[in-house]
């Protein structure tokens, strides 16, 4: 059974044994292994956004959930991450920077179960394809918050400061489009 507070304490634990992803992605794996328990746990999603289950400087853990069919433009985290997928599915599309812009290098779609880490350096956009909410557990190793990091407007890819507020206002955009549906 999912214990939100045994799951911080074991990524903590993972991240002071290995300053890589490598041992977190472990503990997030076995979180996922078992979705229905991270649901009695932490609740079924009703809506898209992102919840903070502990912040520090050094590793951030946050509970994510897509609208359906919602997509987030590219964006870096400038720290490792890893995602563990307990409901729905999340598509990411990859990214690799250009003189002035960026321009699509791959993509990888994660279902239920699945545990995937990034690189520090790692340039991608994620939807969720799905017309269902999507759920996941996101482990950053360090600040997700702190500023530095950077988002590039869907349209034009022209690289801009990443904006915390603009991401809720897009999460809460999705939340009234899939409520004027459902």
């Amino acid at each position: 059974m999912f214990d939100t507070e045994r799951f911080i304490d074991d990524c903590k634990r993972a991240l002071a044994e290995d300053s890589s992803h490598k041992a977190v992605r472990e503990v997030v794996a076995e979180a996922v292994a078992d979705p229905a328990g991270i649901v009695n746990a932490l609740g079924e999603p009703t809506e898209a956004g992102f919840t903070p289950l502990y912040h520090t400087d050094e590793l951030t853990i946050l509970n994510f959930a897509w609208a359906p069919l919602m997509t987030l433009m590219p964006h870096n985290h400038n720290m490792w991450a890893v995602i563990g997928i307990y409901g729905g599915r999340e598509d990411n599309i990859f990214w690799r920077k250009t003189e002035g812009s960026i321009e699509a290098a791959g993509a990888e779609a994660l279902s239920l179960g699945d545990a995937a880490p990034l690189g520090r350096d790692v340039v991608h956009s994620v939807t969720n394809p799905i017309e269902k909410i999507t759920a996941a557990l996101h482990v950053y190793g360090g600040d997700f918050f702190a500023p530095g990091r950077s988002e590039w407007d869907p349209e034009t890819l022209a690289e801009r400061p990443f904006d915390v507020e603009r991401s809720r206002r897009l999460f809460r955009e999705a939340n009234e489009r899939f409520a004027a549906v459902a």
